[in-house]
């Protein structure tokens, strides 16, 4: 199974990038997408039908914001929406398909950028997070979990991490969680291959960042420890350029 993870700041502007051409090319099973700032009905829906992909959506309430969605070419067994908590979920921030005993959940984490209030936000929903997967790895216990974690895990994430040791991303707090998530049972799976640096995600739309690979890794694609030897690769894309995000791949045997 063949898992690409993208947070595509909104999929309208994306398929207006040819995105589904690319889609075409790299052919994953499953597509996971973070950051759609739709609902399904300002979609087009037969043109994810036409490449040969079930879709399933789930967008926040508020229109043109958050939202979160599971292609694949298979159809799932099960699509469980949320996390039963009305805060996040009506942010769409989680969706989960099934395939057997194979779960793949799509996750955007919320974004501490904007102030204090939002940075409290997103450290709650950390705490509830780790609550859920804990609860739900005991059902599902092949678990994949993919998406925008809005956060720096080391310092070989983040292309300054002097200079951004207190940003929302970066902060200690933050860092910690992510560590403390991986040890609840958790393999990223992106290191597990490839310990160097400079190897980013996500980079500003200012100054150039992009360029010049001033950027962040923030979007991963977690496995549960029993699925790890399946793992045959896990790559980050970043010459795909529909966002200001660049896609994941995952590879499992």
């Amino acid at each position: 199974m063949k898992i690409i993870s993208y947070n595509v700041n909104g999929i309208r502007a994306a398929l207006k990038k040819e995105w589904l051409n690319w889609i075409g090319a790299v052919s994953p099973d499953v597509i996971c997408l973070q950051e759609i700032k739709a609902h399904p009905e300002q979609l087009e829906l037969g043109v994810f039908e036409e490449a040969g992909y079930h879709h399933a959506w789930f967008p926040a309430v508020k229109k043109g914001y958050s939202g979160v969605a599971v292609l694949s070419k298979k159809r799932p067994d099960h699509i469980e929406l949320g996390m039963g908590i009305d805060a996040y979920d009506d942010e769409g921030r989680v969706i989960r398909a099934d395939f057997g005993d194979l779960s793949v959940m799509s996750a955007y984490f919320p974004s501490g950028t904007s102030g204090d209030e939002r940075q409290a936000f997103k450290i709650g929903f950390l705490d509830d997070f780790q609550r859920y997967i804990d609860t739900l790895k005991k059902k599902r216990p092949n678990l994949v979990v993919v998406g925008d974690y809005n956060i720096c895990h080391t310092s070989i994430d983040i292309h300054n991490p002097i200079n951004n040791a207190n940003a929302s991303g970066f902060k200690p707090e933050e860092r910690l969680w992510i560590g403390e998530f991986i040890d609840s049972g958790f393999v990223d799976s992106f290191r597990q291959f490839n310990p160097e640096p400079h190897n980013y995600t996500w980079w500003s739309q200012r100054g150039g960042a992009r360029d010049k690979n001033l950027g962040w890794r923030i979007d991963y694609q977690m496995v549960s420890e029993p699925l790890a030897k399946s793992m045959k690769r896990a790559l980050i894309l970043p010459e795909a350029r529909h966002s200001d995000h660049c896609p994941t791949l995952l590879e499992l045997a």
